[in-house]
């Protein structure tokens, strides 16, 4: 970090707070941290997916904390999702650890620019909101969830980028899926920091500069959720998605 830019540490702190708030206002958003972390540092892919992940510690707790606040984590169809969410990524995020620790920088560009695709599709393509909430059958909120999870530890991403489209797809209303998938992040985040600190893949002072951000994102995407229409942030999402999933893809 010494001897960083000032415009490489503002353009990471844009992207923290960018993605905080793509977190609680829709879901997808975690993925931004990253992908700044990744094309504006040369850190290797372990130090980004563990910088990135042990920031969503934070947000993760944050948002389980206001989306309880708000009342969708008090509804027992929204909390049994988000356990069982949280229980499988007890079991999917070190796998996923442990993947990373064998892919080279190629593979990761790949990986994460595959990823940010197929988050642009589903968000693209996500139903609107049902009309009463839908609980899908426990086996596949769990397999759901362990897929997510092993995805999010390669990658060092919270889970709401792809929990959010997928649980939406299954009928699940935008603000239960985003309410479910946050408890879901602490657990993978928690975890997955675990799995990069025993490593060494954790810089921290590139943590605080995207993290602190990222946590004033966080507050203002669940307000943004709340009252006003996310239509415009979601197409700029999407947009800013297709666009970047390329050249992520090819920069590794």
């Amino acid at each position: 970090m010494a001897g960083s830019s000032w415009w490489v540490v503002v353009l990471l702190g844009v992207f923290g707070l960018v993605g905080g708030i793509g977190i609680t206002a829709m879901g997808p958003g975690g993925v931004l941290p990253t992908i700044g972390l990744f094309t504006l540092t040369g850190v290797s892919p372990a130090e980004v997916a563990g910088t990135a992940i042990v920031t969503h510690v934070a947000t993760g707790v944050v948002g389980t904390v206001v989306y309880t606040r708000s009342g969708q984590l008090r509804d027992p169809g929204t909390r049994r999702t988000a356990l069982l969410l949280a229980g499988s990524a007890v079991l999917g995020t070190p796998v996923g650890v442990l993947v990373n620790s064998v892919v080279s920088p190629r593979v990761f560009g790949v990986v994460l620019g595959a990823l940010v695709f197929a988050a642009a599709v589903l968000v693209l393509h996500r139903k609107p909101a049902a009309a009463a909430l839908a609980h899908p059958p426990a086996p596949v909120v769990a397999g759901l969830g362990l897929s997510v999870a092993v995805v999010s530890g390669v990658v060092g991403i919270g889970g709401p980028l792809l929990t959010v489209p997928l649980l939406v797809a299954l009928g699940v209303p935008v603000l239960e899926s985003v309410a479910s998938a946050q408890a879901q992040s602490v657990v993978i985040a928690t975890v997955g920091a675990m799995g990069y600190l025993a490593h060494g893949a954790i810089n921290w002072p590139l943590a605080a500069v995207v993290g602190i951000p990222e946590l004033v994102g966080v507050v203002l995407g669940w307000r943004i959720a709340h009252a006003l229409p996310t239509r415009g942030l979601r197409w700029a999402l999407i947009v800013t998605l297709f666009a970047l999933a390329p050249y992520l893809a090819l920069r590794g």
